[in-house]
């Protein structure tokens, strides 16, 4: 089999091909960066350079020979990526399609609305696909780094609501587990975290990983989005964040464990590998 992980240099992509590595493959990146690329990987991958948004002879020049292929891809266009990747790859003969999408498509929160358009357009190819609904990433956090390095606060408008935030570890691994077995065809597997969280208790665990206090300093909507700015993605990150609040996103599953036969990463570890980012 040949693999392709789109958005291999980023947070999840890059996950995906150490994991597929590991295993003693040599996957086929697609990236828009040749050099960073190779500076995390050297020649251990095939580099092919492109984007999501390129004409559909990069596309299929890009999935050449590729058996199975990891679409991750993000902005309210995604749902037109999408389908133009799923219809050239098709048309180049891949077998099977991984899509990155997000636990929201069922609440229709945030990006959620994007992601359905992605799924569909997947199905609409004909292709055949596993779809990895996620949680939010813990790596999120790192948005906190700054104020609570330089002041030791936390601030969000999330209140006390809870989430189930996800190790980017455990998805890679699903990722990688639905992209080498024929296991999942057809699936929409939900993956999230071992526990719901408030931002509040999570500041609270900062701390104590940091050996300080980190308060958590609610906010009002407008003031979440007087941080962010305007904008489409900016716009999903608020509604996400008011959703936490009324409670709408504490879902907890055992889809992690279903498919790696283990309990997900907790918050504590994630932290405790990302410490120096808060000191």
């Amino acid at each position: 089999m040949k693999y392709l992980v789109t958005g291999a240099t980023g947070n999840i992509g890059s996950g995906v091909t150490r994991c597929l590595l590991a295993r003693g493959e040599r996957p086929c990146v697609f990236v828009r960066d040749a050099k960073k690329a190779r500076a995390l990987f050297g020649d251990r991958v095939e580099v092919r350079v492109g984007d999501l948004s390129g004409s559909r002879a990069s596309l299929s020049a890009a999935l050449a020979g590729i058996d199975a292929v990891f679409l991750l891809s993000s902005g309210p266009k995604l749902g037109v990526w999408d389908r133009a990747f799923a219809l050239a790859a098709r048309a180049a003969g891949v077998k099977h399609l991984v899509k990155l999408s997000t636990l929201d498509v069922s609440t229709g929160v945030g990006t959620g609305p994007w992601h359905a358009r992605g799924e569909t357009a997947v199905r609409e190819s004909g292709l055949s696909f596993t779809f990895i609904r996620s949680a939010a990433f813990m790596s999120n956090v790192l948005g906190w780094a700054d104020s609570i390095a330089s002041e030791g606060v936390l601030r969000s408008s999330t209140g006390e609501g809870k989430i189930a935030f996800i190790h980017p570890d455990d998805i890679a691994e699903v990722v990688t587990r639905a992209l080498t077995t024929r296991e999942y065809v057809g699936e929409s597997l939900v993956i999230t975290g071992p526990e719901a969280l408030s931002y509040g208790e999570m500041a609270t665990r900062i701390g104590a990983t940091l050996g300080k206090t980190v308060r958590f300093e609610p906010i009002s909507d407008e003031e979440a989005q007087a941080d962010v700015g305007r904008g489409p993605y900016a716009a999903a990150l608020v509604d996400i964040w008011r959703a936490v609040r009324e409670g709408r996103m504490a879902l907890v599953n055992e889809g992690v464990e279903r498919v790696l036969g283990r309990r997900p990463l907790s918050f504590d570890r994630w932290v405790a590998q990302h410490a120096e980012a808060f000191r």
